[in-house]
């Protein structure tokens, strides 16, 4: 935004909304735009995740019908992380505490 659209902007909300109300309208409007932006960023993150998540599908499938052998290297890295991934969540799950019910009768 220029210079001039800045003052326009300026002279058409003083005639509209007054001087009194239109420091308030700025600081409302300055916090919309703020939240906006935060939730652009936060749904731009989780495309993006997504179609990671999409694309190291489809090089599983793709490494699965080569049989997992003879794998392109962007191939077997994105069948690495998926193995390691497994193993975490497989450690992280074999570590907490497992609560059994109790049959209190």
């Amino acid at each position: 935004m220029g210079f001039w659209e800045f003052i326009v902007i300026a002279v058409v909300g003083t005639i509209v909304l007054g001087p009194d109300k239109l420091p308030s309208a700025i600081r409302r409007f300055t916090k919309m735009k703020q939240q906006f932006s935060q939730m652009v960023q936060g749904l731009s993150a989780e495309v993006n995740e997504q179609l990671r998540v999409h694309e190291l599908h489809e090089n599983l499938k793709k490494a699965e019908q080569l049989g997992m052998e003879n794998l392109s290297p962007d191939l077997q890295e994105s069948v690495d992380e998926l193995t390691n991934a497994a193993k975490s969540v497989q450690k992280t799950l074999s570590e907490s505490p497992v609560d059994t019910p109790k049959n209190d009768k």
